[in-house]
């Protein structure tokens, strides 16, 4: 029986929080992304799950598994610009760059053995390393003051992965999951280049010694800098600098290639050098 003197609503509870509920939603995101990247079982696209999510949602939710690993101990070893590539943009659907980050244990060297059961779904793209000689902090970086603060290059791969099930992402989904950082393979030498060669300079994708895309520095977002550029000013409105020190990888020369167990990948600059990778059960 209804007591018909009860109140139809308590005027004095709180009033909802539309901006704490939406940052718990994306918390919420973050520990998803931290449980799939352990348990190695993607998650649905987070796009559909939160209704108009902008890409400020996304990266609160990068920073939240940055902030869970950062205060793990992990050390950040630098930071990885994607998307900057046409072809890449192409594969995923998207227009504009995103970035990520990555830490000390993901980094792997030339040769190394790397297995691929440690992956979702990994992917593999040939990419510039750039290695800081100086802090670079925004606003205001040009690129002539980014290529001044490169103090080697290195040859580099990427190993893409994506958290959300069958790559079914669009550039929210993958921005929050790191912008799908998997682990970065880096050569033991630089590469002997001049940053003002870099637009000229030719890579190639070699997998199992098949050649499946090829690109040069002109590729990859105009001037493979000015992504580094980009990452400065952009970080700056969070008030962090790229550190001397730090590897920076400025994007793809090709679309990505899909690796399994017993591929092999070469990132091949010709006469300048290479980096090998093998993936293994």
């Amino acid at each position: 029986m209804t007591n018909q003197s009860a109140p139809l609503s308590d005027t004095n509870a709180p009033a909802i929080d539309p901006v704490r509920t939406r940052r718990e939603q994306l918390a919420h995101f973050g520990q998803d992304l931290l449980e799939a990247t352990e348990s190695l079982t993607p998650i649905a696209p987070l796009r559909n799950r939160l209704e108009g999510m902008t890409l400020a949602d996304a990266y609160h939710v990068q920073t939240v598994q940055l902030d869970h690993h950062t205060a793990g101990g992990r050390v950040l070893a630098g930071r990885k610009v994607g998307l900057t590539s046409l072809a890449m943009q192409k594969q995923l659907g998207v227009d504009s760059p995103d970035f990520g980050f990555f830490f000390e244990d993901m980094v792997y060297g030339d040769g190394a053995n790397i297995p691929a059961s440690a992956f979702i779904q990994p992917k593999v793209e040939p990419e510039f390393g750039f290695v800081l000689k100086e802090k670079l902090q925004g606003p205001g970086v040009t690129v002539e003051q980014a290529a001044a603060a490169i103090d080697a290059i290195y040859p580099a791969i990427e190993i893409i992965d994506s958290r959300i099930t069958d790559w079914d992402i669009k550039l929210v989904d993958t921005v929050a999951d790191n912008a799908s950082c998997g682990a970065i393979a880096v050569g033991a030498k630089p590469l002997d280049l001049d940053p003002s060669a870099l637009l000229d300079t030719l890579c190639s994708l070699v997998i199992d010694g098949v050649v499946t895309g090829s690109g040069n520095g002109a590729d990859v977002m105009g001037n493979p800098v000015a992504p580094l550029a980009w990452l400065a000013n952009v970080l700056a409105d969070e008030g962090v600098a790229l550190e001397a020190g730090q590897l920076i990888l400025p994007g793809s020369f090709t679309k990505a290639e899909p690796v399994t167990a017993g591929s092999t990948a070469v990132a091949d600059f010709g006469p300048l050098g290479s980096l090998t990778i093998h993936f293994t059960d």
